[in-house]
Formats: C-alpha cells, structure tokens, sequence
C-alpha cells in the first residue's frame, strides 16, 4: 500500500522555487482537489510513499520561475518562450493514490544533526552522482528553533530515507544558501548570486511533518 503524505509549502514562492530552482528539468506540478480545495502539488517518491508538496491553485498551463538576484519572481502563466524555468501544470480530474491518515508512516525518515550549515551544504554533494546533485533544502520551524535539512538516502537490503539537519535560532530571511567553504569563507543564506560559489535553494513548509522523524 502507498502512503500518500501531502505538505504545505510556506507560500507559492516556495513552491516554485522546490519544482523549479537549479533544476535542469523543472518537476512535473498537479492541479487537483485536496479536502474539497484546488491545490496545486509536485511529488517525490520514496520506497514506499509518495510526498506530495502543495500549495494554493493558481489558474494555467505553467509555472514560470525567475531566481533573478535580489528579485525573485513566479507566477502561472498560458505560454511560454522558453523551456529552462518553466515547470508543467497537469490537471487532474482524480487522484491515483487514496488520501488517507496511515497510523504507521512506513517511510519516516532516519535524522541526523549535523554541526553547522558549512557541514549540511558539503553533504549534498554524491560522489556517485555529481552531475545529478539533489541540491533542494526544507527548512520549518520546531517550536522556538527553525530546521534546515536534506533529504538523502541510502541503499541497503532495505532503502532507508536520512533527513539530516541544522538547528538554526532565528528564521532564514533569505531563500538561498551560498556556501564558500571552498574559499575558506563563511555559509550564509542569501539572495544575490556570484560568479564562483555554489548555491542550494531553501525550501520553506508551514509545518514539521511527522514523516520527516522531527519531534513536534
């Protein structure tokens, strides 16, 4: 049986941001109802579930996303002119899976703190993978502190799901994290690109979600 888990990004920015920044190929996006709602959602798939980010329906065929420096642009559009920052919209008349409440999540995640944000970004990098890094990072409060994590996983007889993750005392104000680790400098979070340093987008949710292995 597929679980089906449905969170909530912060806003539509965020939402487009999670299906289309840095992304060669923007992920696929869903219009559909949720509790009687239009949403719009883009999943991902684990062993033996399916996340499902959403946020609130907006009317089109795409969403066009700009991560220009200091001015972050999205919106859904009719048309496009080119296809590297627009993310499909298909509309659904039903869903595949059934939207239930499991008692037991099967595919919770493992957690593991790391030290710092210099530590976090480091570890997006896959030596198996490296022209194919998943570079997204969620972040969501927990109680007084804010939570920035990656999503990995590793292959064993049975796959297990890792969120690994930084507390952080005050909530990020910026939507990317540069890292310069490399040129001996700081991790920070911020909204202007440089030529020379590589950036992860961060990801806001409404929420902690108990799939993610997080005490609420």
């Amino acid at each position: 049986m597929v679980q089906l888990h449905f969170i909530e990004a912060a806003s539509f920015l965020d939402f487009a941001r999670f299906v289309c920044a840095f992304r060669e190929y923007p992920l696929r996006v869903y219009a559909h109802k949720l509790n009687g709602k239009m949403v719009l959602s883009s999943r991902l798939v684990l062993s033996n579930s399916i996340l499902a980010f959403y946020t609130d329906y907006e009317k089109g065929r795409y969403i066009e996303y700009d991560p220009k420096s200091g001015n972050e642009t999205a919106r859904v559009v009719n048309s496009i002119d080119s296809t590297s920052n627009f993310a499909p919209i298909i509309h659904l008349e039903s869903l595949p899976f059934p939207i239930t409440s499991p008692k037991k999540i099967i595919d919770k995640f493992k957690t593991s703190r790391v030290l710092d944000l210099g530590n976090l970004a480091r570890l997006t990098y896959d030596p198996e993978w490296p022209d194919a890094p998943k570079i997204t990072l969620l972040c969501f409060p927990q109680g007084k502190k804010w939570i920035v994590g990656y999503m990995a996983v590793i292959e064993l007889d049975e796959t297990v799901h890792c969120f690994y993750y930084v507390e952080l005392d005050q909530e990020p104000s910026k939507p990317f994290i540069k890292y310069s680790g490399h040129k001996g400098g700081p991790t920070q979070f911020t909204d202007v690109f440089q030529h020379g340093f590589p950036y992860l987008p961060v990801v806001k949710l409404k929420k902690n979600y108990p799939i993610f292995g997080l005490k609420s």
